[in-house]
């Protein structure tokens, strides 16, 4: 591979940004190569550079408040000395992009055909049929089923998965002869993940193009890629081929970030739940990690108890927007969920996972149902009760930014809750609060900042110590560590499993990782389409799945070992079936199968 002249060289790049004095430098002397056909992934946390890096080489930082230095040749060509109007011509023709979030990078007021077709003809001079029939052998080519029924619909219209086909799609039309794909996975769910790396590696072997992969995921590095380069800060710390940097890793921060990949299999044999080992990313060294051995209080009855639970969302439509029929987000699900319990609900995007935990927790009114939570009957609760139950019942976001009001210190956030119930006076309150702090590993002092100045992981953590300030039974966590950084989320993780064990907490913890949730769950519900298709024991669930859906999920986590990286899954390409139902609509009746104790199956048929 490397007797070949590389499609892209990159010589001590260094970018940096116009700050208050000087500049200041956030990618420093990086230098590597990519050879046609080869895949070169480039792998970090947040804030190491990757993507200034992709920026960098495709001329996309504003270079009013960029610098860039050092040398950029595609084909010994210098990109750095071009034009904008040169690089125009570059883009698309000889270098194609994939954001990681499909519906910033599409026009919503376009369909998915024109904005193809549009970049065929302004960069190939094709006529408007022949750009129609090659956007939609294009479509073809990244496996959207029905291209030419799809050809007229709206970004909107299609799920995240079949977007980024669409972004593949247009990447692919002026065939490139370098594709950077930057973080294209990361905002997708398991499956579609699966899907979309096996189309990138089909792709390339077809096309003959190099690929530079960006990505802070080891699990989907093994999978895709030849060579791998680590930066850590802005520099790369070690790069070669992905095989002998997984066997033998040298840098301290490599060894530590590949400690951090949760592996499908680790709980084989462990009846508790399992933190993960605590890494010093400067030395690389880790701490074994340690069972969370909290006494689930099986005999006694559940703290929580959910029975046929539905909920629905109208569908207008029509002249007068009256309803035409309804979303059935939530379709008769039960289940029990016990004092110091984790009971993890996983599936995809759209199965009614989140859905369930607000129904739980009233901040949406169910369809129908029953739900006892402590004694109260949460469907029937005068306003004063529902105040009581919020102090019982907490809720973390996935996303913590989002959380927090940006114009308040995280002191009064904190406070605010404890002050609103009436648990303590203003002066107790602030002590409480920063006891919490240290609880989630903060330091009192930063009770006078704003979130901005805080981390993803940080702002994760204060969430998590806001969500502790009313002392509940019982925590929904949704989504809660999907958006963080593989180190940081093993942190929040093992802080979750503290938590529990010291205050007796029962989680429902809501997420599609399902590497995470073998990590941390006592049992785990499986959901598709509304419904409950499997629930068990963990162990019982990742060794033994029954329903066709789970075997799907466990299959289609990337498995962090180079050895695998030319195996296919050999997934049926398909969207997530519609929760749409006409008026009038009756569920049909569902029968489980007892497999073992407490696991049962959604019966063959139904």
């Amino acid at each position: 591979m490397t007797a070949a002249q590389p499609v892209l060289q990159v010589e001590n790049l260094t970018t940096s940004f116009q700050g208050d004095e000087a500049w200041l430098p956030v990618v420093r002397n990086l230098s590597f190569e990519v050879y046609p056909g080869e895949t070169l992934a480039i792998v970090g946390e947040s804030g190491s550079g990757k993507s200034v890096t992709s920026l960098s080489i495709m001329r996309l930082l504003n270079a009013r408040g960029s610098k860039i230095d050092g040398k950029v040749l595609l084909n010994q060509r210098s990109l750095l000395g071009l034009s904008e109007k040169q690089m125009r011509e570059v883009r698309g023709n000889d270098i194609a992009m994939i954001f990681q979030e499909p519906m910033t990078s599409l026009n919503p007021t376009f369909t998915i055909g024109r904005q193809i077709a549009e970049t065929l003809r302004a960069h190939r001079g094709m006529g408007k049929k022949a750009a129609r029939e090659e956007t939609l052998r294009l479509l073809e080519k990244v496996r959207i089923p029905n291209a030419s029924a799809r050809f007229n619909e709206y970004p909107h219209q299609f799920s995240g998965g079949m977007r980024q086909r669409v972004m593949i799609a247009m990447a692919l039309a002026l065939k490139p002869k370098l594709l950077i794909a930057d973080e294209p996975t990361t905002a997708l769910d398991v499956t579609i993940q699966g899907q979309i790396l096996d189309l990138i590696k089909t792709l390339q072997q077809e096309e003959g193009m190099a690929v530079l992969f960006i990505t802070h995921d080891m699990g989907v590095v093994a999978e895709i890629a030849d060579r791998t380069l680590v930066m850590y800060r802005g520099e790369c710390v070690e790069s070669g081929d992905t095989a002998t940097l997984f066997a033998a890793p040298q840098h301290p921060y490599t060894r530590a970030l590949l400690a951090a990949v949760p592996r499908l299999g680790e709980m084989r044999g462990r009846e508790y739940p399992l933190r993960f080992p605590a890494l010093d990313m400067q030395t690389g060294v880790s701490t074994p990690p340690r069972e969370s051995r909290v006494k689930v209080e099986t005999q006694t009855a559940p703290l929580l108890s959910v029975k046929n639970l539905s909920a629905r969302f109208p569908v207008l439509g029509g002249i007068f927007s009256r309803p035409v029929g309804a979303v059935h987000a939530v379709e008769n699900i039960s289940f029990d969920l016990y004092q110091g319990e984790t009971l993890s609900l996983v599936g995809e995007s759209g199965c009614g996972k989140s859905t369930t935990g607000r129904a739980i927790t009233r901040l949406m009114n169910p369809h129908a149902g029953e739900i006892t939570f402590d004694g109260f009957d949460v469907m029937n609760l005068s306003r004063p009760e529902l105040q009581t139950l919020r102090q019982r019942v907490q809720m973390i976001f996935q996303d913590p930014f989002a959380s927090l009001n940006p114009r308040m210190k995280i002191g009064d956030a904190l406070v605010e809750p404890i002050l609103q119930h009436r648990l303590a006076g203003k002066v107790e309150a602030r002590e409480r609060a920063a006891d919490l702090l240290k609880k989630v590993g903060l330091s009192p002092d930063m009770m006078q900042r704003y979130p901005h100045e805080f981390s993803g992981g940080q702002r994760q953590r204060i969430c998590i110590a806001r969500a502790l300030t009313l002392n509940p039974k019982m925590i929904v966590a949704d989504e809660s560590v999907s958006a963080l950084d593989v180190s940081v989320k093993a942190q929040v993780v093992n802080l979750l499993l503290d938590l529990q064990e010291s205050m007796n907490l029962s989680y429902l913890f809501i997420s599609h990782d399902m590497a995470v949730v073998e990590r941390v769950s006592h049992r785990v519900a499986v959901m598709y389409l509304g419904e409950i298709v499997e629930i068990g024991p963990r162990a019982a669930i990742f060794d033994n799945p029954q329903h066709a859906y789970t075997r799907k999920l466990i299959a289609s986590v990337p498995v962090p070992d180079p050895a695998r990286r030319g195996i296919r899954r050999q997934q049926k390409v398909e969207e997530l079936k519609s929760p749409v139902r006409p008026l009038g609509y009756q569920p049909p009746a569902r029968d489980y199968r007892q497999i073992s104790d407490d696991h049962w199956v959604l019966a063959t048929g139904n």
